[in-house]
């Protein structure tokens, strides 16, 4: 499957009464990102809470999002799990549902070596046809996947074609490109570095962005590709401080906030998560009314 461009993140609706998935929100979520040309879209990521989703939910969440994009964009579905053995069942029951990807991200207790990451990578592989997105993401998952480890696996592990590189170093993306000659698509996962990775060459951004601001990170992404350089640049820097704060406030309540503050309140994060604090709401609310007077 040849995905590129902006893939985009949703997060998981709670209602305020029950603090169960919101679907009807879920779909407005959705919404949201179509309204924003978005090229994908990844449930059950970190924006979408997955890791504190029941099993049910994250079922639940997983297959309304493909029934519900029914095939307008390719649907990606993350996983991350301690086990081998409850990735793969995740990895099944997302071709079971009719996902088109799923990204992995090795998600561990233990420090894993890289052998027992080949192994983990290739049983999910062998579970199914899914093209496989390997997600190198250290500060959420405790371990760091070196460039020339992850192309070993797309050379070597079936189903194996992408690489989302989150570790926040642009040298990595370099030795992507680089060592693979440019044949191996890879993706950005750190908002603040859009800009120096496309330039890297990346294939494209996954990002949680375009919940709150719409097509700006698409029309980022089209001025890099058409070789539009200082129009690239302004729309970044335009971007930038919101992109950094969403990060570090959180993909999760940074992205409920916002959508709160334009109207569309799907309720807070799940705890331990914690809603932003009204000082940093405001920073948000500040943000965003000066990105959204740009469109």
């Amino acid at each position: 499957m040849n995905v590129s461009g902006i893939i985009g993140y949703p997060v998981t609706p709670f209602s305020d009464v029950n603090g169960h998935v919101d679907f009807e929100n879920l779909a407005q979520v959705i919404d949201t990102l179509f309204s924003a040309e978005v090229d994908a879209i990844a449930a059950l990521g970190s924006a979408g809470e997955a890791a504190y989703l029941t099993e049910i939910e994250w079922q639940k969440v997983a297959e309304y999002t493909v029934k519900y994009v029914n095939s307008r964009v390719p649907v990606v579905i993350g996983i991350a799990e301690l086990t081998t053995a409850q990735a793969v069942k995740r990895a099944k029951y997302a071709y079971e549902i009719g996902a088109d990807m799923i990204m992995v991200s090795p998600f561990s207790y233990y420090q894993l070596d890289e052998d027992e990451l080949f192994r983990h990578y290739e049983s999910i592989s062998n579970a199914t046809p899914l093209p496989i997105m390997i997600y190198n993401n250290p500060a959420t998952c405790g371990i760091d996947m070196s460039p020339q480890f992850m192309l070993k696996m797309v050379n070597n592990i079936k189903n194996t074609c992408m690489i989302k590189e989150s570790s926040g170093d642009i040298q990595r993306m370099h030795k992507i490109y680089n060592l693979s000659n440019g044949q191996i698509p890879f993706f950005n996962g750190c908002n603040h570095m859009a800009l120096e990775a496309l330039n890297a060459g990346a294939s494209g951004w996954c990002t949680a962005a375009p919940c709150l601001i719409g097509k700006q990170p698409k029309y980022l992404f089209d001025a890099v590709k058409q070789g539009e350089n200082e129009k690239a640049r302004e729309l970044f820097y335009q971007q930038y401080e919101f992109l950094e704060f969403i990060v570090h406030s959180g993909l999760a309540a940074a992205v409920k906030s916002g959508f709160s503050i334009q109207g569309t309140p799907i309720g807070g994060p799940r705890k331990p998560l914690l809603p932003l604090t009204e000082f940093s709401h405001q920073q948000l609310k500040t943000m965003l009314l000066k990105l959204n007077s740009l469109t």
